[in-house]
Parts: structure tokens; C-alpha cells; sequence
């Protein structure tokens, strides 16, 4: 049973009108009530915003049912904040003072104006910063440049949510400092409309029908799918599990301390993610009349129907190697963090026309890590090391390979452009910008980015566990004694390896026999250790094919006939909540079915990014003509820059899998191959690599 009867989760801007037409960066909202979740609500500025949540306040107290609203953006801001400018530490007051301070307008408004009298009132360069306007404000910074700021840059939450935004950034990405301004107002009139209705979490017992809540989407929500505004698909998944959530589970997240800064609801300081929702019971269904179904369909199909299924963890950097990023990772500081020099030479202010200079040298240097203290004249020049921090009065560097000098001057030819040879503050990537995508699977390149922005931990999913379990009472365990009839097991120690290559867990159910009791026993088993199973053998159609069987009796099996060789079909279904991939029992089978279709799978379930097989197309060593009607995969190496393909299609070769270093993928069209034709070839790790 849920906590209240109605979610409404809103995504905020702090900019001005949108215009008509749905667009992201705006404002949208959406409702969840029962089973029930409303398609998301555009809304394209915030006067039309504080209607529509009137109306719905009214509508929901009219019918006397309890209502949660989330929002996208602090309710509070760091400690010591409330009383400097209201005398007061009650958060709720600081929401009148601003309120009674900001204009609001579609077209525009003053908060940036707001912001610089703030700053005025201590020392004139801080807490707020990037003014977003063309013209200048007295006491706001447009850079961090000489920027200070007397109180803290993060609420406590924030450092229990890597990756999320400071209050005081005002322009540019991970603006919340303008949503705040531009939407306590909000907040505030809503609260004054409905007197005695509205709690606000976690600053008052929520006692009232009404209940406002801090939320940060990005925490939840996951990856938007094709062609949805990811606002929209935001506001609308967060909606649906907030709706979901049982009421025990919100209670523990909602009991929080917190009374002068706020909370993001859902930020545990010993856990600080929501586990993620299970998969549909109908997330494997084909659309009605579809018999056998091409690759690509099949594919989409997976691509729509999977949402993430790993819970969220917080890591060192050291440790986060191969793991998928669970949250946009922002720079904390800009990279480089001030401009440098890129050679060792001279630095002066200006460039050089054409012809012979001289200037005069001052004593000293700026050297990495030991900048100069002072600045240099104009007319005069400084010496300047690789990496060394451009000191005030340089614009421009000269490599000291074109320099003469006797210690005390230099003499050098022009011409030399202004700014030659430096590296500008932030031209990399600049403080408050998303420096890392969330579903990314870090490599040593994104550790390398995230330490140079400030990052010390990441936001990182937990490692996809994938159970491996083979089935067939013609199973013998590798290195044992096979008898008539009987084989070995290769499918699973080779699943097990390509699941551990893909930087999922593996877990390793062992082989059953073809009893179904037995077999329920280990399923349920590997239900409770793994969020994915996959399964080898027993998985067609026929009646004793006993996986198949199980799952059809547990009323969770899709079978897709799809249109591929090797491999046909593949069984899909639930066990428990936990997804299964029922791969053919044939070892060629088995891997062509794992890499075209769970190795996407997987990396959707694990938190990343869909991602096609990355291959290229290469010159053909071989000849082979092809019927229409089916995709095929051709076991395949690349030698001397041409492609050669195993010297058989038997699926039962288990030596072509020890052969191949990659796949020939011909499409479903007929087509005719000669020697020197362009193939699409995709090595093995195009199919799983990061």
C-alpha cells in the first residue's frame, strides 16, 4: 500500500518562456495514481506551472485524497544561509524573503539581479556566480574567477550524491542556482493559496494532504528511450515509482534530519539509491500476429522493453574502472582549472607584429605548481615553464627555441598571434558542466576526466550478476567421464566467461538433468543470487524441452522464432521478477544468440547505454552465395586486411568458436559473394566491448 494517494513529480526551469511546442530544458510534469500513470504534461512557463498545480492541489483536496509532489530542485540552501539574510534558521522564512524579492515575468526576470545584491551584502564575489545576461551586474561574477564564497559550496546531501549541483551556479549546465530562485515562489504562493494544507519535507511533519518533496530525477529515472524528451520520460518514470514504492520503504526513505538545509528525498546516508523497478511481466511479449521475427525487430523489441535492474553504489575512483556511470557526472572544478602554458619559453602580454622585438626580462618564473607571485608589465616578459599558470600581464608565450637572450632580455621575430602557446582556464571542460554521461562504462580515459575535474568518488551501478546454468541429461562436466551418448559441457564455462569479459559478475549454477523439479529448485536458486539468468539447452518448444516447459508453467515464457542462423529460437521470460535468456543448446548457437542479443541486453540491464555491434566493412577471402529471408552469422578472422570465414557452417563445430576471432554478419537480403566484396566483419569485442 502506498504512502499517498497521488504523485506528481515536476521537472523545473529557471529560465523564461519556452513557447508552445513541447521542448526539453522546459517545464514538465506528471501524475501517477493507483496503476495509473498520465501521460507527462507540458507546461512552458512557470505562471502556467502554478496554475496547473493550483488547480491540482484544489482538485486532489476536493476529493479527499493525499498528494505528493516532487521537484526537481533544492528546498534549502547550505547552513548559516537563512539567518544572514532573514535573522532566522527556518528555511521556510528564507522561501518568503526571496519571494518577496524576485519578479517574475514569461519574458523575463530579475534573479540574476537578486543575486548580485545577495553577494553585495557580504564582500561583493559571492556565494552566487555566472551571470547568464549580456549586460554586466555589479557583484556577480560571469566566471569563477576571483570568486568567493562565506558559506559552503554543498548542502550536506550533496556529498552523498556525487554528481549533483551546487545552489550557487546560476547560467550554464547544472543551473540550479536559478531554479531555486525561480521556484521557492512558486512554492511559497502555493503554500499561502492553501493555508494549513501543505507540508514541506523535511522541514514539517507531513501531516497535511499535501506533501512537498526535494527530488532529484536523474537519481531514478535511467536512460529515456528514442525519441521521448528525457524531461518528460523523467518526470513520468519517477512518477511511476514513487507510485509503486511501498509505504514502509518511503517512510525509511522520508526519515530524515535535516531542518535547516533540506533533503533529495530517496539519498540515504548509509544507501543513497532507490533499487530500481522489476522488468513487466509483459516486457518479452511480441506484438500480436508476429511469427518469425527479423533481427533488427527483435533487437528494437529488447531495446524498448528493458529498463535497468542494478541498484546504485558511490566508489573511489580507483575502483571504478569497467563499471557503468549511474549519474551525469559534473566538473567541480573546470579543466584547466586556470590558463597555463602549453611550451616552455617566455610570456608577455599581446602578440608580435612581423620583424625584430626585444623586451626586458623580469626576474623570476612561473613553473607548474609554483605559479609566479606578481604580475608583468606590459612591454616586459616572463619566463614560463610547461603547465605553469599564465600570471596576470601574459597573454601570449614564445617557445624558447625562438628566444635569444642574455638573462636580462629577449630577442626574438614576429609575427606572433595574442594568445599563441597558452592553454585558456576551462577550454576543456568548464566547472558546473557535465563532464561524464550517465550509462557510460568507465575506462581509464574517464578516470583520467573525472580526477581533473575534481572528482574523488563516482556514481556507479553495481555489477550486473549473471547466473549461468546448462540443462540436458546428456551432460558430462568437463574433464569428467562421458559414456555413450553423453557430452561435455562447453556452453557453460563459455558463457561464464563471456558474461565475466562484459564486467558482469558470473555465477555459476552448474548443469541440471532433465528434471523438472530439480530444475525449479536451481531456478530458484539463481532468482535469488542473480538479476539475470541465462540458460542453455531445453529451451525450444517441444515438450521435452523442459526449460521451456517450467517457464510455461510459471506463465512468464515468450518464445521469438527469429529469423537467424545459427540459432532460431530464443526464449525469454521472467522467474521471480528475474529476466531469462533461454539460448539454444548447440555451443555455435549459443555464443551467435548471447552476443547479437543478451550482450546488448545485458548492458541495458547492468545501467549503460544501448550499443550496436561495432564492426567495418572489409574485403571478402571468401565466396559464398546466400537465400533470402534470414540474417546470418558466418564464423570469421581478419588476416593480411581480407576476412576468412571457418571453413564450415556446421553449428555442431565447437572448433570454429576456437578459430574465430569475430563474425561475418550478412543481412537478410539474398546476395552473392565473390572474393574481394565488402563484408561486414565484427571482431568479438565489437559485440561487447565498452
Amino acid at each position: 500500500m502506498s504512502l499517498f494517494d497521488t504523485y506528481c513529480m515536476v521537472d523545473w526551469s529557471g529560465g523564461n518562456d519556452t513557447g508552445p511546442r513541447p521542448r526539453k530544458d522546459a517545464i514538465w510534469a506528471c501524475i501517477a495514481r493507483g496503476g495509473d500513470v498520465q501521460e507527462p504534461v507540458y507546461l512552458r512557463n512557470r505562471a502556467m506551472a502554478r496554475e496547473w498545480l493550483h488547480e491540482l492541489i484544489e482538485k486532489e483536496l476536493a476529493q479527499g485524497r493525499r498528494l505528493a509532489l516532487g521537484f526537481d530542485f533544492p528546498f534549502g540552501y547550505p547552513k548559516g544561509v537563512a539567518r544572514a539574510l532573514t535573522g532566522s534558521d527556518d528555511p521556510l522564512a528564507l522561501w518568503a524573503w526571496v519571494a518577496g524579492r524576485i519578479t517574475d515575468a514569461p519574458k523575463q526576470n530579475n534573479r540574476f539581479d537578486l543575486a548580485g545584491e545577495i553577494n553585495s551584502r557580504f564582500d561583493g564575489s559571492g556565494p552566487f556566480w555566472a551571470n547568464g545576461l549580456t549586460r554586466d551586474i555589479a557583484h556577480l561574477p560571469r566566471t569563477k574567477a576571483g570568486y568567493a564564497n562565506p558559506f559552503p559550496e554543498q548542502r550536506v546531501v550533496e556529498t552523498h550524491a556525487p554528481g549533483s549541483f551546487t545552489v550557487w551556479q546560476l547560467a550554464g549546465a547544472g543551473a540550479v542556482g536559478s531554479q531555486v530562485l525561480m521556484g521557492l515562489p512558486v512554492l511559497q504562493a502555493l503554500r499561502q493559496s492553501f493555508p494549513g494544507q501543505i507540508a514541506v519535507w523535511p522541514f514539517e511533519p507531513l501531516t497535511q494532504p499535501v506533501a512537498f518533496l526535494e527530488i532529484w530525477p536523474t537519481l531514478h529515472a535511467g536512460q529515456a528511450p528514442d525519441g521521448m524528451i528525457k524531461d518528460a520520460w523523467q518526470v513520468q518514470e519517477v512518477a511511476r515509482q514513487l507510485a509503486n514504492m511501498p509505504a514502509d520503504q518511503m517512510r525509511h526513505l522520508l526519515d530524515v534530519d535535516a531542518p535547516e538545509e533540506g533533503w533529495i528525498f530517496s539519498v540515504d546516508p548509509v544507501q543513497d539509491a532507490l533499487a530500481p523497478p522489476p522488468l513487466k511481466n509483459d516486457c518479452f511479449s511480441l506484438p500480436p500476429g508476429v511469427d518469425w521475427t527479423p533481427v533488427d525487430e527483435a533487437l528494437d523489441l529488447l531495446r524498448s522493453r528493458l529498463t535497468p535492474v542494478t541498484t546504485q553504489d558511490t566508489v573511489p575512483l580507483a575502483q571504478a574502472r569497467g563499471r557503468v556511470l549511474a549519474r551525469d557526472v559534473v566538473a567541480l572544478r573546470s579543466n584547466p582549472p586556470q590558463a597555463n602554458s602549453a611550451v616552455d619559453g617566455y610570456g608577455f602580454a599581446g602578440g608580435l607584429e612581423a620583424g625584430p622585438h626585444e623586451m626586458p626580462l623580469i626576474p623570476g618564473r612561473s613553473a607548474a605548481g609554483v605559479p609566479f607571485d606578481g604580475g608583468v608589465p606590459k612591454g616586459s616578459a616572463l619566463r614560463i615553464l610547461t603547465g605553469a599558470a599564465v600570471p596576470e600581464g601574459v597573454e601570449t608565450v614564445i617557445l624558447e627555441e625562438d628566444v635569444t637572450t642574455d638573462g636580462t632580455r629577449i630577442a626574438m621575430n614576429g609575427p606572433l598571434k595574442r594568445g599563441a602557446n597558452t592553454r585558456r582556464a576551462g577550454e576543456d571542460v568548464m566547472a558546473g558542466d557535465i563532464a561524464l554521461r550517465a550509462g557510460r562504462v568507465l575506462d581509464p580515459g574517464d578516470l583520467a576526466l573525472a580526477a581533473a575535474v575534481g572528482q574523488g568518488d563516482l556514481p556507479v551501478r553495481a555489477r550486473l550478476r549473471v547466473a549461468v546454468l546448462s540443462t540436458g541429461d546428456e551432460l558430462v562436466e568437463p574433464g569428467g567421464q562421458a559414456g555413450p551418448g553423453q557430452i561435455f559441457d562447453a556452453n557453460r564455462p563459455m558463457l561464464l566467461a563471456l558474461v565475466e569479459q562484459m564486467g558482469a559478475v558470473p555465477i555459476d549454477m552448474g548443469r541440471v538433468s532433465d528434471d523438472r523439479a530439480v530444475l525449479r529448485a536451481r531456478m530458484d536458486a539463481a532468482a535469488e543470487k542473480a538479476d539475470l539468468i541465462l540458460t542453455s539447452g531445453g529451451a525450444s518448444a517441444g515438450d521435452e524441452d523442459h526449460v521451456s516447459a517450467l517457464l510455461r508453467e510459471a506463465g512468464a515464457l515468450q518464445h521469438w522464432r527469429i529469423a537467424i542462423k545459427p540459432g532460431r529460437p530464443l526464449a525469454l521470460a521472467l522467474w521471480q521478477g528475474v529476466p531469462v535468456f533461454g539460448l539454444p543448446g548447440n555451443p555455435v548457437a549459443a555464443l551467435t544468440c548471447a552476443l547479437v542479443f543478451a550482450a546488448p541486453a545485458m548492458r541495458v540491464l547492468a545501467g549503460a547505454e544501448w550499443r550496436a555491434p561495432q564492426g567495418m566493412m572489409l574485403p571478402a577471402g571468401f565466396e559464398k552465395r546466400k537465400k533470402p529471408g534470414r540474417r546470418e552469422f558466418l564464423r570469421a578472422r581478419l588476416r593480411d586486411g581480407m576476412v576468412e570465414i571457418f571453413r564450415s557452417e556446421g553449428s555442431g563445430l565447437t572448433s570454429g568458436l576456437s578459430w574465430a576471432e569475430g563474425l561475418v554478419e550478412l543481412p537478410d537480403s539474398a546476395m552473392e559473394i565473390t572474393r574481394g566484396d565488402l563484408v561486414r566483419y565484427i571482431p568479438m569485442t565489437g559485440f561487447f566491448g565498452p
